[in-house]
């Protein structure tokens, strides 16, 4: 990676996601049990395992590769701040 500051406001906006994610187990932990929550959450963690195989096979190594599969899974949080 190149730059600094793209990789700091990808990572940002990761700890967004994950933030927001969190929250919303949380919400669906009180409302409709432990079900869902598992389901959801198993989701998250099969779409982190993918995109964390994919960049492996892509040629991603060690520390970076968990940062882009993290980016690659929440890092949508960027669109939720304003």
């Amino acid at each position: 990676m190149t730059g600094g500051s793209r990789s700091s406001t990808d990572i940002r906006g990761g700890h967004i996601g994950l933030v927001v994610t969190i929250i919303a187990l949380a919400g669906i932990a009180s409302s409709s049990g432990p079900r869902w929550t598992l389901i959801v959450a198993g989701c998250f963690t099969a779409w982190f395992i993918l995109a964390l195989t994919i960049i492996r096979i892509r040629g991603g190594r060690g520390s970076e590769a968990v940062r882009r599969a993290y980016v690659a899974t929440f890092g949508w949080g960027d669109y939720v701040t304003p």
